[in-house]
């Protein structure tokens, strides 16, 4: 059944993607397949698993198990790992593709709080880095992993944890992938192809504050942090190679054309507007705004210094300001209210809306257009006749427009994408032969120190300072040019393929016995385990 899965993933897949579905998918069902078509561009044909990857195989515990080390437990286990694989680059996620609105804004993790979460997260004995990237259509994490499946299940618990919703709930809409494919989805992400509104432009300054916020945290290191910063190249290259951004839309302007579709003559020429909040997406909401002809409105803001800034920009356009005390007076008073505000709780319940007077005739019923995430807006509002509420969750309808030229705008970026997944693969695959190089240049340093010292023991001391400089010179001269032909052999370029790097990375290995005996995952781990102890 599974291998029938799999022919139909890939029969409805284009051929760039449909390794990356058998790669990625592990259980496959009718739920793992969209039924809608634009879905499945915005989905970038991810095949996502329909069940929780978190399930341990029963096994058979011999005699010997019950004398054993954990240790040794989990190395003649069939689940060990640390000496079959590499550390893998892994993200689990959910975004606005496969998860409602109320379950995203519980995990929704603020700016501030980033570098503990991070902190917290490579915590984990299995986990080596960490990057957290939180908006208000998407929560993914990204971790470099010592064993795949283990932290999965550690990220999994610990978003369970923070959110306090199920593990069980989390896997019905999360998806996990792996290494090139999750290289691949931030990529995307980056360049705007896996929002929302496609090509949007707030994506790629939310992935460069990623970078911004991770620098000197510790846990956001050599991997991911080179991981988000080549997702920066790569937004920045589609946006300047390719017509995405042309006409492209934002979560703000997208807010303002539903608005528009829902007002009865579909203008702001007359409706009375309100915009709560005032920052990054408030203040894109107030630009598309007067950019569709509205002349007039209120913003509520904690301070007047933001509005005014705004208002400077727009002179021609009377904005008013009003304290958050102000807030509910000013609703009464309005036919469309936005909200866009870092608020962790609601700022209007059904009781508040319920005592708001009734909107003119002409309008019908107030509007309230609710971009933020966690939500600003009391879901029960959308129950009372005198209100009509939309969630980001809504704009699905506004995008739903021009679907071939998104698509076309996107097979545009995907040929820079993938230039860019082969760059940053090969730069990632080469730090697999850094230990290797070190260890090399050490051994062979051993050796020449040894054996200078042997020959200036031999001369004595009536060699003279210039000498044994000449001497020194000599030695390293030696090493060097010995090295010289193993070290290129060792580095990425476009004479060699990985294969025959990462096998002569053997061969050395084996030549100069630079293994270790202990795998390099297995000691992180016993390292990890140590600190935790103490």
């Amino acid at each position: 059944m599974a291998a029938s899965a799999i022919g139909l993933a890939t029969s409805l897949l284009p051929s760039t993607s449909a390794k990356r579905a058998t790669a990625t998918a592990t259980v496959f069902s009718s739920a793992a397949f969209p039924s809608d078509k634009d879905s499945v561009f915005y989905k970038r044909f991810k095949i996502r698993s329909s069940k929780c990857p978190l399930g341990f195989s029963s096994e058979k515990i011999d005699s010997r198990a019950l004398t054993a080390s954990p240790l040794q437990l989990l190395k003649s286990s069939p689940a060990n790992r640390y000496t079959k694989e590499s550390s893998s680059i892994v993200v689990i996620g959910l975004d606005v593709h496969s998860t409602p609105v109320e379950i995203r804004e519980k995990l929704a993790i603020p700016e501030a709080q980033c570098p503990q979460a991070i902190t917290e997260l490579c915590a984990m004995n299995h986990i080596e880095e960490a990057a957290v990237l939180s908006t208000c259509n998407r929560m993914e994490i990204y971790v470099v992993a010592l064993s795949q499946h283990r932290g999965v299940k550690e990220v999994t618990e610990w978003m369970s944890k923070i959110s306090g919703v199920s593990v069980s709930e989390l896997c019905k809409h999360q998806f996990v992938l792996y290494n090139k494919d999750a290289t691949q989805h931030l990529f995307e992400v980056a360049a705007g192809l896996n929002s929302l509104v496609l090509g949007e432009g707030q994506i790629l300054a939310q992935v460069k504050q990623v970078v911004k916020v991770g620098q000197g945290v510790a846990g956001f290191d050599r991997k991911v942090s080179g991981l988000f910063k080549h997702a920066i190249t790569v937004g920045k290259r589609v946006r300047s190679e390719t017509n995405i951004a042309s006409g492209s839309v934002s979560v703000s302007s997208a807010a303002v054309e539903l608005a528009l579709m829902k007002l009865p003559d579909s203008s702001f020429a007359t409706a009375r507007v309100l915009v709560i909040g005032a920052g990054k997406m408030g203040k894109l909401v107030i630009k598309h705004l007067v950019a569709k002809g509205c002349r007039n409105m209120v913003v509520v803001n904690r301070t007047k210094e933001r509005v005014a800034a705004i208002h400077e920009e727009l002179k021609d356009v009377e904005i008013i300001y009003k304290p958050f005390s102000e807030m509910l007076a000013c609703a009464a008073e309005a036919d469309v209210v936005f909200t866009s505000t870092a608020s962790e709780t609601p700022l209007f319940t059904k009781e508040h809306v319920e005592m708001l007077p009734t909107v003119r005739s002409e309008i019908g019923r107030r509007v309230f257009i609710d971009i933020s995430v966690p939500r600003n807006v009391e879901p029960s509002v959308s129950d009372l006749e005198t209100a009509v509420l939309y969630n980001v969750d809504d704009l699905k309808e506004v995008v739903a427009a021009n679907k071939e030229d998104r698509l076309r705008k996107a097979m545009e970026a995907d040929t820079i994408i993938q230039e860019e997944l082969n760059k940053f693969e090969a730069w990632k695959d080469s730090l697999e032969t850094v230990p290797t190089i070190k260890r090399l240049k050490s051994h062979c340093e051993r050796i020449r120190d040894a054996e200078l010292n042997k020959c200036l023991s031999k001369i004595g001391d009536g060699i003279s300072g210039k000498s044994k400089e000449a001497i020194y010179d000599l030695s390293t001269a030696i090493v060097k040019k010995i090295l010289h032909g193993p070290m290129e052999n060792l580095r990425c370029d476009d004479t060699r393929t990985l294969d025959e790097i990462l096998e002569n990375m053997r061969a050395l290995n084996r030549m100069f016995d630079l293994e270790a005996d202990t795998a390099v995952l297995e000691q992180k781990v016993q390292a990890k385990m140590a600190q935790k102890r103490k």
